[in-house]
């Protein structure tokens, strides 16, 4: 069966992002937005108007559409008119939603212990167990490969993490020791953690589905996601009195705001500040009494 040919516009615009070296994800993303909004115009989006984009807007708020999804469109559709069309003046009316910061979900370190015991074998022991112990993502997790365990400098080497940014991450030595349990009974020649097929690295579905059966198994009832570990991993330095400066270059943030979020869930380091209320009362129960005044 022939592929289906691709259009001279979409073949425009993939050359485009290819030059710029966009990531394979950011270009089928871009793609997708700028289908979806050809399917609500109708006919082709290079016909399209300021008004058209304003309208689009309009019923990606009325249909609930999410803010990071609305954020995603605007920058593919800004890409699209500006560089693949040139009609920068169509981009200008295009306008990103403000995020709402929410405080992220962290386990208890007996809840991270327990869940990692509940991994399904040893590989997604050590997977999970490097999310959590050098605050990985999910996807650099993934793509770890046997050389980016440095265990002379105690170091792992995060290639092309977000941002296309490499980095260096912690590696503790119970983390150390997992990975070589792993490595001893796969001795995987290339990925650390590879997929079914050895050739490939294992998949972010893959590791989800093992993140998830094994936060059931350990009785984990609350909202989580792989990226809990990373938030856990964070929350748990900062409860440990690190310099949130460095948290955030182990992180990889670019902005220390960003690693500041942190610093509303650490619920030990909020227990151990004294109220001001409870200081009012030291006071006063400190304070002599006043002299009776004279009948």
């Amino acid at each position: 069966m022939s592929e289906m040919p691709i259009s001279p516009l979409r073949r425009r615009m993939i050359e485009d992002m290819t030059v710029r070296q966009f990531v394979e994800k950011t270009q089928a993303d871009y793609i997708r937005h700028v289908r979806t909004f050809t399917g609500f115009l109708g006919r082709s989006p290079d016909t399209a108007t300021a008004d058209d984009l304003r309208r689009f807007q309009l019923h990606q708020a009325e249909t609930g559409v999410r803010p990071p999804s609305i954020n995603s469109a605007v920058a593919a559709l800004r890409f699209f008119f500006t560089v693949s069309l040139d009609r920068p003046e169509l981009a200008r009316g295009l306008v990103f939603v403000r995020e709402p910061r929410k405080i992220p979900v962290v386990l208890s370190t007996e809840e991270v212990a327990d869940l990692l015991e509940a991994a399904p074998g040893p590989k997604y022991k050590a997977a999970l167990a490097a999310g959590y112990g050098g605050g990985l993502r999910i996807a650099e997790v993934a793509n770890l490969t046997v050389a980016d365990v440095d265990s002379q400098r105690m170091l792992l080497r995060i290639e092309q993490g977000k941002g296309r940014k490499d980095r260096f991450a912690m590696l503790s030595e119970r983390l150390l020791e997992l990975l070589r349990d792993w490595y001893r009974i796969a001795r995987p020649p290339l990925w650390l953690f590879p997929g079914r097929d050895p050739l490939l690295p294992v998949t972010t579905r893959q590791l989800n589905r093992a993140f998830h059966f094994a936060a059931t198994s350990a009785g984990i009832r609350k909202r989580v996601k792989p990226h809990t570990l990373r938030h856990s991993f964070a929350t748990h330095l900062i409860e440990q009195n690190i310099d949130i400066r460095v948290i955030q270059v182990l992180l990889g943030h670019a902005k220390l705001e960003t690693t500041a979020l942190y610093a509303q869930v650490a619920t030990h380091t909020i227990r151990k500040v004294m109220s001001p209320l409870d200081r009012l009362a030291l006071t006063h129960r400190a304070a002599p009494k006043r002299p009776e005044p004279p009948a």
